[in-house]
């Protein structure tokens, strides 16, 4: 089943990022940094590029990925023409800091009193806009919340005399073209629940972490899991956290719960659930799969 989320508030917002982005320098892009390519909203993509402006892509929850896919996601940002990709944890304040001067250099010729740097945050919800502002302004301005979008309006701060930064609503884009990118989205609580099945997420959250990271698994849940599958994984789960129904059947839906946190929270460790690699085959087996279903049916008869 195919996951798609777009609450009626995000097309104001899209409405008012847009116009907003006429007087801003830099466009700061919070992303996922175990899904970065994912949790990219193309929508942010059209207005910036349509506007000429540069933009700085944060990799935020870099703690919780995978430092080796982190890197290969940094040097495929970083060959793309008016980017600068940097991967960090906002919840250090020392990281957040680091932020002002990395948009300085994306436009050197803006920062004094007669033309102010201006900034602009944007990406989708629950990926750390509002954690960020906190610690640029070094204050609690911002709500923050463990569910999606908790912004609902656009905000505008001075960082200094000569630095100016605006918040924005997370936003969604009204059509995920690819299935397992809302998958993932779900997985890392980029989605409302209320547009998910919690079960189907984790047991596709499963597979991937069974065939890439194994190792992690027989850590966490002390098991061997080879020749396992999603299901299997989650049975494991449930009995180990005693989530049992009379007659011994698993509670689905509270083992779903408990695995989905323990990847969020980063329990099972660090983790990565694409990379440019993984990004590049499965676009790749998506058109195959498509020019197939063009394909015209053959016949064994001539009319």
């Amino acid at each position: 089943m195919a996951i798609q989320w777009y609450p009626g508030h995000m097309t104001q917002a899209r409405k008012k990022a847009a116009e907003t982005m006429e007087f801003i320098d830099v466009v700061i892009e919070v992303l996922d940094a175990r899904v970065p390519e994912a949790s990219h909203n193309p929508m942010i993509e059209d207005m910036r590029l349509f506007r000429q402006r540069p933009n700085l892509k944060i990799l935020n929850k870099a703690d919780l990925a995978d430092p080796e896919v982190t890197q290969a996601w940094l040097q495929h940002f970083n060959q793309q023409e008016g980017v600068k990709a940097v991967a960090l944890s906002c919840k250090k304040p020392g990281d957040a800091k680091k932020i002002p001067n990395l948009c300085q250099q994306l436009a050197p010729h803006r920062g004094t009193h007669l033309k102010p740097l201006r900034m602009m945050i944007m990406g989708i919800p629950n990926v750390g806009k509002s954690t960020l502002m906190n610690a640029l302004l070094n204050r609690r301005i911002a709500k923050v919340g463990d569910e999606p979008a908790v912004t609902k309006s656009q905000q505008r701060f001075e960082l200094s005399e000569v630095m100016t930064i605006t918040d924005t609503p997370g936003m969604m884009w009204p059509k995920i073209a690819h299935e397992s990118d809302g998958y993932m989205l779900a997985a890392s609580h980029a989605i409302g629940r209320n547009a998910v099945i919690d079960e189907d997420v984790a047991l596709f959250l499963a597979d991937i972490l069974l065939e890439r990271y194994p190792a992690l698994l027989n850590a966490r849940y002390k098991t061997d899991v080879s020749g396992m599958d999603g299901v299997d994984l989650l049975e494991v789960v449930a009995k180990r956290r005693g989530y049992l129904l009379k007659g011994g059947h698993t509670d689905m839906e509270k083992t779903a719960m408990a695995f989905l946190v323990d990847y969020r929270s980063g329990a099972l460790g660090r983790i990565s659930l694409e990379s440019p690699q993984s990004r590049k085959l499965m676009l790749e087996r998506e058109a195959e799969q498509q020019a197939a279903a063009e394909e015209p049916a053959s016949s064994d008869y001539l009319d």
